[in-house]
């Protein structure tokens, strides 16, 4: 533990005097070219009133992106109880330090050069190179506006992978995993996306479109959740020798279904606060796709599971809920309502064959189902874009009005999305098990990263019902022996069965010769 305590402390200290190191070179130069107090953005008319708006309605819908991570963390109930405290280390990293890292870098590597603010001037079609730490021309009302909704983004995506990874992993190699994510994983795809990079600027259709993040957010993070969990390996006795999972139920199904309403909550404004406009009236279009879509992924689940095993599987059916906020993520904007039912619908049936094809082909253990609700959903909700959008929206045509263009170009920005994730998150992930290692002991393993990375159980009580459950089977296991020991000993004809006025009992002598 001291070993692992001081090698952490060395992380932390080389990211803090990295940080300030940068934080000095940046500060000598500061020049206030922005327009930090609002006074120049803010004109006492209508379209001042109207931008005054369209900055509230996008700061709300930051908040509550934001409360989202209380979602993830109440997904936990998923995991064994002594690995609670170290998925919830987990979310809560990524909700704190990832935002000083969106800060320091991200923000920059993913909007540098593409205009949509102050202060973003500087960028290429492949990477941003303006708006390091909000310095300078990027200290302005519209940009800071910009970054807070961008960043609950970009925490959000880092949060995907914790799912895939719990239970087993190390705490340091987490962090530094973390970083890495959200400081050029997911901002240098979301440049190509979003950033005014080479993807959105394809001459088909109408460029690469992804609405609120299916496969900037939830395909980049599904597949680095499936090549962490590869590298990691599976939980013990996840798998028989011959090969077949074993399921590790959870233990707070309560907690799931909790956490799978809270970000549904939070959905609506991921979905309809990415219009960016509270005046862009399409926001309604969008929160009722996003509530249809839910919806069917979850009831499709629901009878699925019944026909299959006979009782509605709830845990199952609120990953097949979340299944269909992630495939409506990117189309929401482009699609009618009877387009998101059947969005919804199928990816309900994706997630539950993904699960099966994870768990039991590729061998590869995943706690949360991260690959199959983020991963294989970020990829269908972006190709449904392709195929249901009907023109009412920005022109956006898919196949269903006549035109291929649009499926194409979404077809190649998934094909990027999953290259790149697996590239750079493998390359991550593999110098982090050859340098430091991934995984944690077999003996941490066994008695649960709670106690052993984290100091401490999830539950104030947990340790004492443990080592009280733990006497109760031990003294029942020894009065079950005693009772197959008595009951062998009664079928012997040459043991005499005496009363013995010192024990208070009948006993059974020594077998006669």
């Amino acid at each position: 533990m001291a070993y692992l305590f001081n090698r952490m402390s060395r992380t932390y200290a080389i990211l803090s005097v990295a940080f300030l190191l940068c934080l000095t070179l940046l500060g000598s130069k500061v020049v206030f070219a922005g327009d930090p107090s609002g006074a120049a953005t803010f004109t006492e008319d209508v379209a001042g009133l109207t931008h005054s708006v369209n900055f509230i309605w996008v700061l709300v819908s930051a908040f509550l992106i934001y409360q989202m991570q209380a979602g993830f963390m109440f997904l936990g109930g998923f995991l064994q109880a002594k690995n609670m405290l170290g998925y919830l280390a987990h979310c809560f990293t990524d909700g704190t330090m990832g935002l000083l890292v969106f800060w320091m870098i991200g923000f920059a590597l993913m909007f540098g050069g593409s205009q949509a603010a102050p202060g973003l001037d500087h960028g290429n079609g492949f990477i941003g190179y303006s708006g390091f730490f909000l310095v300078g021309g990027s200290y302005d009302v519209q940009t800071t506006l910009m970054w807070i909704f961008q960043m609950v983004f970009a925490t959000k995506t880092v949060s995907i992978i914790a799912g895939a990874v719990a239970e087993r992993i190390k705490y340091g190699p987490y962090v530094i995993y973390s970083i890495c994510t959200v400081a050029f994983i997911y901002p240098i795809y979301g440049h190509w996306v979003w950033g005014g990079g080479w993807l959105s600027n394809l001459s088909i259709g109408s460029g690469m479109l992804d609405f609120a993040g299916g496969a900037t957010i939830h395909t980049v993070g599904g597949m680095l959740a499936l090549v962490g969990a590869y590298f990691l390996g599976p939980r013990k006795k996840k798998y028989n020798p011959d090969g077949t999972p074993n399921a590790i139920p959870g233990h707070n199904l309560t907690l799931v279904v909790i956490g799978t309403f809270m970000l549904g909550f939070g959905w609506f404004a991921f979905n309809s606060g990415s219009t960016l406009a509270a005046t862009d009236l399409r926001m309604s279009v969008v929160a009722v796709n996003t509530a249809l879509a839910a919806g069917a992924g979850a009831v499709v689940v629901l009878f699925l599971s019944y026909a299959k095993f006979g009782f509605s599987d709830i845990g199952l059916a609120c990953n097949g809920l979340l299944a269909g906020l992630v495939a409506i993520t990117g189309p929401c904007a482009w699609v009618p309502t009877w387009a998101a039912v059947i969005i919804g619908l199928i990816a309900g049936l994706l997630m539950w064959g993904t699960v099966w094809f994870v768990e039991v082909k590729l061998k590869i253990d995943d706690p949360l189902g991260a690959v199959a609700v983020h991963g294989a959903n970020g990829i269908w909700g972006t190709l449904a874009l392709g195929i249901f959008a009907d023109g009412t929206y920005g022109g956006v045509r898919g196949l269903i009005v006549g035109s291929g263009g649009q499926l194409l170009v979404q077809f190649i920005g998934v094909v990027c999305a999953v290259a790149w994730a697996l590239l750079v998150g493998g390359l991550v992930f593999y110098i982090l098990k050859k340098t430091i290692g991934l995984r944690v002991s077999e003996l941490v393993e066994y008695e649960g990263v709670d106690i052993h990375l984290h100091g401490s159980p999830c539950y104030p009580s947990q340790e004492e019902m443990t080592s009280q459950l733990g006497s109760q089977q031990e003294e029942m296991e020894i009065e079950r022996q005693h009772e197959l020991l008595e009951e062998s000993f009664s079928k012997s004809l040459g043991r005499e069965r005496i009363y013995s006025e010192k024990l208070g009992k009948w006993i059974y002598a020594k077998e006669k010769k």
